[in-house]
């Protein structure tokens, strides 16, 4: 209906000046009109060139500089959720009979046929929703979105990156750790394609996975270069501008030590570390290691109010 009302009112004005043509009177003369609409070609060609080589004049995305990714990310309390309607199709007494509902199992005597699903309202959709930051078996978005003075670097494509954006990788990574700065990579290739990447411009940052299409919406630049503060998109760059990138040295916080708990069994039975080592390997069976973001793992430690990072199950030969 949008669509078609702002058609109807353009439709409105044309016929007026369709209806009033001749009393319309150029501005400038012949030469005038020509020589205005030869530079606005020329204009029109120059900023188009521009942006591709450089980033957009206006970002109106959901990352542009001074958005907060994980504020994007954010359903807020009270929005509209999703409708669908289900139309449960059932025989009974030998007619096919048709019931509605909102998503419950109808209570119907009969033979069960099909069910058919209609969206009546998508409901509220954040602005942000594919974005991630993961390893092959780890989500490390919350952790990363909580970091300071972060630099990532974004390749949507590994294997169609620019080679002159790629060659200058290396000054960039040298630069952000001697300033104190933490750099990663973003990108939706395969480890095969980092790997030769790392090996052909002498780097050796880390490249997380990424959905493809959100890596092109944060930055239409492959490679592309944000500087992310706790979420905060502080500054963004096309690696044609690297040199606008200001890093000033920075005081980098300590990493966090990671103290290992680790509960050891041997045939589901709790055991000491030292009870393990000392076993004889010919007795046994098999050695299951889990380690964190282990559902097991976590049901542990939520039942037991426990804290292990890990489990070492050792089952014995019978």
């Amino acid at each position: 209906m949008e669509s078609f009302t702002k058609d109807v009112v353009l439709l409105f004005f044309i016929l007026i000046l369709f209806a009033g043509v001749k009393h319309i009177k150029p501005l400038f003369g012949k030469l005038g009109t020509t020589v205005l609409a030869l530079l606005s070609f020329i204009a029109s060609l120059w900023f188009g060139y521009h942006v591709l080589m450089h980033l957009p004049a206006i970002d109106f995305r959901a990352y542009h500089i001074g958005a907060n990714i994980q504020e994007g990310m954010t359903v807020p309390e009270g929005a509209a959720k999703p409708v669908t309607e289900y139309a449960w199709k059932f025989k009974v007494n030998g007619e096919e009979k048709i019931i509605t509902t909102n998503g419950s199992y109808p209570s119907v005597e009969g033979e069960f046929i099909s069910v058919d699903t209609k969206e009546i309202s998508a409901g509220y959709e954040p602005p942000i929703y594919d974005f991630s930051i993961e390893t092959a078996d780890e989500n490390l978005t919350d952790y990363f979105l909580n970091r300071d003075n972060l630099i990532v670097v974004i390749s949507y494509n590994l294997e169609s990156i620019e080679q002159g954006g790629a060659l200058k990788l290396k000054a960039l990574q040298d630069e952000a750790r001697r300033n104190g700065y933490e750099i990663i990579g973003l990108s939706a290739s395969g480890e095969a394609a980092k790997q030769r990447i790392a090996e052909a411009y002498d780097i050796d940052f880390k490249f997380y996975l990424c959905d493809e299409k959100a890596l092109k919406t944060i930055v239409r630049s492959n490679p592309g270069v944000i500087e992310l503060d706790k979420g905060t998109i502080k500054q963004k760059v096309h690696w044609n501008d690297l040199d606008d990138l200001k890093l000033p040295k920075v005081e980098r916080a300590p990493e966090p030590v990671k103290v290992e708990n680790i509960l050891y069994q041997i045939d589901g039975v709790a055991a000491t570390k030292a009870e393990v080592e000392a076993l004889d390997a010919d007795t046994i069976e098999s050695v299951n290691v889990l380690k964190d973001q282990n559902e097991e793992l976590d049901s542990m430690n939520t039942a037991n109010t426990n804290n292990y990072t890990g489990i070492v199950k050792v089952m014995l030969k019978k």
